[in-house]
């Protein structure tokens, strides 16, 4: 079919053919076995389109519904919480632990800045992984499926 069979169509089914469109598409199908099957086709199915509802999900689907719901958005607040925490504490923990190493007087000074770049180095690179891992997670499409 080409696009002004298919436009004819579409109007012819939607009952908006002007009277000139409507001459047209009658000479068309009758022309034509195959657009006139075509469109008894496309009739059959908006009838059948038409006679469909929806069905109304009931109580029990929304009760479920409203529970995943709130347990996602208190899990969520529960990882920023705990997110949040960690940070904190390792960021206390690091603070403690240079103060300690520059106070200490029997390591010399090269010693300290390397254990101190050290310890940084390992702390964004655990980062990167963590966040590496949280995004892929995320994005991964075949997570659910098993091997």
């Amino acid at each position: 079919m080409n696009e002004r069979e298919i436009y004819l169509m579409e109007l012819a089914l939607e009952g908006e053919l002007s009277t000139g469109e409507k001459k047209e598409f009658e000479k068309m199908i009758n022309e034509n076995s195959s657009i006139k099957n075509e469109f008894e086709e496309q009739k059959r199915i908006k009838g059948v389109l038409m006679n469909m509802s929806l069905k109304n999900p009931g109580k029990e689907f929304w009760d479920g519904y409203w529970l995943s719901i709130y347990n996602k958005i208190e899990r969520g607040i529960a990882w920023i919480l705990i997110s949040i925490s960690a940070i904190v504490i390792a960021a206390y923990g690091i603070i403690e632990a240079i103060q300690n190493l520059l106070a200490e007087t029997d390591i010399p000074m090269f010693l300290k800045i390397s254990i101190i770049v050290f310890v940084i180095g390992i702390a964004i690179l655990i980062f990167s992984l963590i966040r590496e891992k949280i995004a892929t997670n995320k994005v991964d499409k075949y997570k659910e499926i098993q091997r």
